[in-house]
Formats: C-alpha cells, structure tokens, sequence
C-alpha cells in the first residue's frame, strides 16, 4: 500500500509504502520507465531490527525540500508497535547522488514508545521541519526539528486541535459505511488516529495541520512552534481553527498561490481553499478509494490512493482491497477534472 509520494525538481517521482502487514521487499522507490526501485538502494531498505538507524524500518512520507533533496520519515514502527530509539528518524537523500548524507533520529522524550510519525514538511526560512504524530494509542501533537542543530521538540502535546473526534460528535463515512475499527471477532471501535496531514502557508507564517479523524482544521503559528523560548500554553494560544474542511482529510499540501489541497475520503476526492476561503473540488472519481498524500509539482497534483479502510481491520477481517493500487496525476489549473 502507497502512502507518500513526492516529486523532485527534476521531474523524479519517489513513493513509499509502509509495513502495516503486506510483504513490502522495499519502504522507499523511485518510479523509473514504469517500474518501482528500491531508493536509495535495497542495502537501505534491509533494516537489522525495528531501532536500526542506519536503515529504513518502516517509512510513512517522503518530501522532497525547496532545495530538492528528499527527506524520507520513518516511523520506526511496522505494524504499529511501539519505537525504539534509532528506529524513528529522518533521512536525507542527495538527490543529485542519489546517496544519504544526513540521518536525524529523535529521543525517547519526543518519539514517545506510542508514536507514529506520520507527515513532515519542510521550511528552510527557519531551516525547520514540521512532524505530526497520528498514534491512535498515546497522545498526538507536532515534533518540531531544527535542521541546523538536529534537536527536535514536542509542542502542541495532546492539544485538543491534535486529537482525533469520535462519536458522538463524530461519525466518519467511507464507502457509504461508518469507518471503524472492526475485528473478526468483538464489537466496533472508534479509530482514534490523531494529527495526520500538515502543510505550510506560502508565506510560511503559519503550520496547518488535521486529526485524520476529524472534518475541522488547524493552523498554528510557525514562529512560535519554533522558538524555543515560547512557553507550550503560549504556543496553544497562536491556534486557530480553521474551520469545516468539507470532509475528513488525510493529506494536505499547498502552492506557491497560496491554495491548500485537502485529500477527502469520506466523498473519493481531492479539495482546495483558493486565499478567500473558497472550497472547490479538483478532482473526484470513485476510484479515489483513500486518497492519502499529495505532491504539487511543476502544474500537477500527484496524489497516492491505498483503500486504506478495505484493510481487514476495518472490514471484520476480511481484507477487501482490490488490487491495483492507484498513482494519480492531477493538472491543478484545468477545472474539476474526472481521473483516467
């Protein structure tokens, strides 16, 4: 199952897929004549153990920065298990060698045991990077990194804005069926995965972020979350909701013009806010089965779908995924469009 995808200056296309219970030879791949590759190599994608720092356990995103090296988060946590220190990390990769130059791992005071690292992005105004934390089994909030030192933080821990909602106050719906944790054998349960998609204003003076389950969003103040010296209860005042996103989203991502993308799962596709606070649809089509992260790249939106709630989690252990999984490239300037 793809979760991330990203774009290189270039014109490179890279994608990820996590160990969530498939047999996944490789966390990371380059896309090259229509075939996937291990990226940087498969020696990188052979990790020793779930806290080895020197390989890739298990990856959610991968971005490529302004300065068009690729970062690739790993969460450190295949199937959900708790971290060890060395496992959850960021890794960046030379593009122009295609070799990793810099490995940032994170203590066990801000990848907590119940992590799991889901989206970052990059602003190297303030050579910063931006992490969400989705546990649905410990508490939620952003890691902030400072890319120059490689110390990293916890803000926004546990803030309300982080946690994912559950009923009654709300009901997710995918496929025309409430989206819940249902096992073989017991009673539904809520999912209860927290902050997911993030992204940073084109004038990078704020971070928004969203719980995955949740149909409101966030934005809170970059410089804030990056000054150290600005207490947490400080920090949670700059907050701002943001408002109905029009659905639950996992992915978020933003242009140059100052337009948000919003993936959309409850209705299979892709939103944006143009800078007046208009919602438009760019793209819809049922095969958008959990559209999860987008790229925006040289006039296109490439967006990952991975039937995320076909897993036989949600689906009384019954897998209902459909192979294939789908890779879309959306033109971003061109109206609502229906997928081919």
């Amino acid at each position: 199952m793809p979760t991330g995808v990203s774009v290189s200056h270039s014109g490179r296309v890279f994608v990820n897929f996590p160990k969530w219970g498939d047999d996944v030879p490789f966390t990371v791949g380059e896309i090259r004549d229509g075939q996937v590759h291990p990226f940087p190599d498969q020696d990188w994608n052979n990790p020793r153990d779930d806290a080895d720092a020197e390989a890739l356990v298990s990856v959610q995103s991968i971005v490529v920065d302004p300065a068009d090296r690729l970062w690739i988060l790993d969460t450190g946590s295949p199937m959900f298990q708790p971290t060890k220190p060395g496992g959850p990390k960021l890794v960046c990769v030379d593009l122009t060698t295609s070799q990793v130059v810099r490995t940032i791992t994170f203590p066990d005071d801000v990848a907590l045991p119940t992590t799991y690292l889901n989206d970052v992005r990059f602003d190297l105004r303030r050579n910063a990077a931006y992490i969400t934390d989705s546990s649905d089994q410990g508490p939620n909030g952003l890691i902030v990194v400072d890319l120059q030192t490689g110390e990293s933080w916890r803000r926004l821990h546990d803030h309300p804005s982080t946690k994912a909602l559950t009923p009654p106050d709300m009901l997710p719906i995918v496929e025309g069926r409430p989206f819940m944790q249902r096992p073989a054998d017991g009673s539904p349960q809520p999912v209860k995965m927290g902050s997911d998609g993030i992204a940073i204003a084109a004038d990078g003076s704020r971070i928004y972020y969203c719980p995955l389950i949740s149909r409101r969003w966030y934005s809170v103040s970059a410089e804030a979350l990056f000054d150290r010296g600005v207490s947490d209860a400080d920090v949670a005042a700059t907050v701002v909701d943001e408002g109905d996103r029009g659905g639950a989203a996992d992915g978020l991502e933003t242009d140059d013009q100052g337009r948000f993308y919003l993936t959309n799962w409850e209705h299979n596709a892709v939103l944006r806010r143009l800078p007046d606070g208009t919602v438009e649809t760019l793209a819809h089509d049922p095969r958008l089965l959990w559209p999860d992260t987008m790229s925006v790249a040289q006039g296109y939106v490439y967006v990952t779908a991975n039937q995320l709630h076909r897993q036989a989690d949600y689906q009384n252990g019954e897998d209902k995924r459909r192979y294939p999984y789908f890779l879309f490239r959306i033109p971003i300037d061109a109206g609502p469009v229906r997928l081919r």
